[in-house]
């Protein structure tokens, strides 16, 4: 059994890493409700311009523009946006990021370039010897508007001049309080929706765009896809946090756990020297009385 000091020793580490835990699940608890109420901020004008998108391509099935799919055009120059954490200690937060990025870059038949959000994808891409066409830093820990429209424009930047067919953005999605997945979204060319699923009693009210259908797309989409990568910069500002909570809140229960142990351990070596010294002190007095 181990001595009283060791296991003294042991207890005063273990309610030192469990202040830390304790504290790093009040932070991102914090953080996380900060996030949230950033992202509920913004869903009402992301929702708009999403449904002004589904509308124009709803009234004006046959427009062509470069930012509409094309139907049999072939795309293999594909921008990859990767949007990692830059700390750890997240569960496996980062891993199926990171995971869902290797098998899309697996995939041989495509040119893929390279965008990264988070220090720890950059890490992780660079210790493999994968070429990371841009890194967005100090991005992750601080996500506003002005960062996604900056990351926007370097994306649409390669697309305008052709050197990217298509853009996909890999983040992680609250699917509810509980549960965050890995989601794979392709941002441009936007998909045309399917006559077969536009409902029959849908309202086809007149529609104008001034001062054209192409200006008004020229303008609207940049600005949909900057709320998109604003969106899931944010939303993987609040679920890395929710993923740190979980973490961190098991960490402080494995230590109450571990505590509880040693303070019985510690309770029992005492007992065992506190009998050793009691016998030993009637060993004595025994040995004294016999002598006389």
């Amino acid at each position: 059994m181990a001595g009283l000091r060791e296991i003294q020793s042991r207890i005063k580490s273990i309610e030192d890493t469990r202040k830390i835990t304790n504290a790093m699940y009040m932070i991102s608890s914090t953080k996380m409700r900060k996030a949230k109420q950033a992202l509920e901020a913004t869903e009402p004008y992301f929702y708009t311009l999403q449904s002004t998108i589904e509308r124009i391509l709803r009234h004006l099935p046959e427009m062509e523009h470069k930012y509409f799919e094309k139907p049999n055009m072939e795309r293999h120059k594909i921008g990859l946006l990767v949007i990692t954490g830059d700390k750890g200690l997240a569960g496996a937060y980062n891993h199926n990021i990171l995971k869902m990025a290797q098998q899309f870059l697996d995939n041989r038949e495509n040119q893929v370039q390279l965008f990264v959000v988070g220090e720890l994808g950059r890490q992780y891409f660079i210790n493999k010897h994968i070429h990371v066409e841009e890194s967005f830093q100090y991005t992750v820990q601080n996500p506003t508007f002005s960062r996604a429209r900056w990351i926007s424009e370097v994306l649409l930047d390669k697309y305008d001049s052709g050197e990217l067919d298509e853009i996909h953005v890999i983040y992680t999605r609250m699917e509810n309080s509980m549960v965050s997945i890995p989601e794979d979204k392709r941002l441009l060319p936007i998909r045309r929706p399917s006559l077969s699923n536009i409902p029959s009693d849908v309202y086809q009210e007149e529609f104008f765009l001034i001062p054209s259908a192409k200006e008004a797309v020229n303008t609207i989409i940049p600005n949909y896809i900057t709320g998109f990568i604003y969106g899931a910069l944010v939303e993987a500002f609040y679920t890395v946090h929710h993923a740190r909570m979980i973490a961190m809140e098991a960490a402080t229960g494995n230590a109450d756990e571990l505590l509880r142990d040693l303070r019985i351990m510690y309770n029992r070596a005492r007992q065992a020297a506190i009998t050793q010294e009691i016998t030993e002190v009637c060993s004595g007095a025994r040995a004294q009385r016999s002598k006389t």
